[in-house]
């Protein structure tokens, strides 16, 4: 494969490095009330489109379906509120002896209580073919809980206390995932015919979208001037941050995964991004709101500035494995299914362990 034609297949990835390397070089044209006004741009165009996007190649039956998968919805968000703010806690007192910045564990605390995103795991389970319906409505389910939850999750971890706008934020998602959403499904009713004889490229226009959140989150980390850290400790939370990462997306896998565990390849996909990834867009203006005041409310802000675009990158790097992955499994099963190719009972079992050795050598 020449250099071209990999530079059209990884489009994204460069994409991303390019989003990356331009924050850093103009922070201020991306960051919050610069030209680009991410603070509409992004939190209500960006969002909404993302959405409109998903409701316009989503078929409806397949959003019925979705909506009836109970155990895949539970999964998820007992993992992603209960789960995740419990283990991230019991790790953070162990890393509390250690000298790394205590405002910065406090943040580390915050990234767990927060909800699913409304856009980054929507987009990578459909960027690798997962089940995108499972995605949306977990996305969407998760922010509306988080605008109660989360808060409750601060006060019990961290002790904060402040009244929530609660109808604000509600009325935001509302407006920016429920209304593009069913407005994308009205619009599909009539153009159905067209869409399905043209196929339009959805998932490379909400590439683009993401690429543009990308490049918007990163402009205001460069450009927060209060963000002072050692280097030693902005370090270690890099590193903690990935490694969180990939171990709950590894967790995920393995109990998704396992025998009896009546989930799909399909369904894996989209528990592994929607049970890991962290709502920015619901977090920070939670945070400034709860954390109203705080001298160190910078500080507790920037590991959930990091998380968000960790997962994102990460989840990027793991898209062609995990597609690999869940191609090779789905062609597996249904070949077990086939009566007229009976196979050896001792094959018919995966192991986990078998199966993510598989992924690795996807990759």
């Amino acid at each position: 494969m020449g250099l071209p034609e990999r530079l059209r297949k990884e489009w994204f990835l460069l994409g991303i490095v390019l989003a990356i390397a331009a924050a850093k070089l103009q922070p201020a044209v991306g960051a919050k009330g610069g030209p680009l006004k991410p603070e509409i741009t992004i939190t209500y165009i960006a969002v909404s489109a993302i959405f409109f996007n998903s409701g316009l190649s989503l078929k409806t039956e397949e959003l019925t379906s979705a909506l009836m998968h109970v155990k895949l919805h539970l999964f998820v968000q007992i993992f992603t509120l209960v789960f995740f703010p419990t283990a991230i806690w019991l790790f953070l007192q162990l890393l509390s002896i250690t000298p790394i910045n205590e405002w910065l564990l406090k943040g580390l605390q915050t990234v767990g209580c927060m909800p699913p995103p409304v856009s980054s795991a929507v987009i990578l389970t459909k960027a690798v073919g997962g089940n995108e319906a499972a995605a949306i409505f977990n996305s969407a389910f998760g922010s509306f809980l988080g605008i109660v939850i989360t808060p409750l999750l601060l006060l019990l971890f961290l002790g904060s206390s402040s009244s929530v706008p609660f109808t604000s934020i509600f009325s935001q998602l509302f407006m920016t995932v429920v209304v593009p959403l069913i407005i994308g499904q009205i619009v599909r009713r009539y153009i159905k015919d067209w869409l399905e004889r043209k196929k339009p490229p959805f998932g490379a226009i909400s590439s683009c979208v993401l690429l543009m959140i990308i490049y918007t989150t990163f402009c205001d980390t460069f450009a927060n001037p209060n963000i002072d850290l050692d280097k030693f400790s902005l370090i270690i939370v890099v590193f903690i941050i990935f490694s969180v990462q990939l171990s709950f997306m590894f967790v995920t896998f393995l109990f998704s995964t396992r025998n009896n565990s009546g989930f799909t390849p399909a369904d894996t996909v989209a528990i592994i991004f929607c049970s890991t990834h962290k709502s920015l867009t619901l977090g920070i203006p939670m945070l400034k709101i709860v954390f109203a005041g705080y001298e160190h409310l910078s500080l507790i802000s920037v590991p959930l500035l990091i998380y968000h675009p960790a997962q994102i990158l990460l989840g990027s790097l793991l898209v062609p494995t995990i597609k690999s992955w869940m191609i090779s499994r789905q062609k597996a099963l249904k070949l077990t299914r086939q009566p007229k190719a009976p196979v050896k009972a001792s094959s018919k079992k995966w192991s986990t362990v078998w199966v993510l050795s598989e992924v690795m050598l996807c990759s």
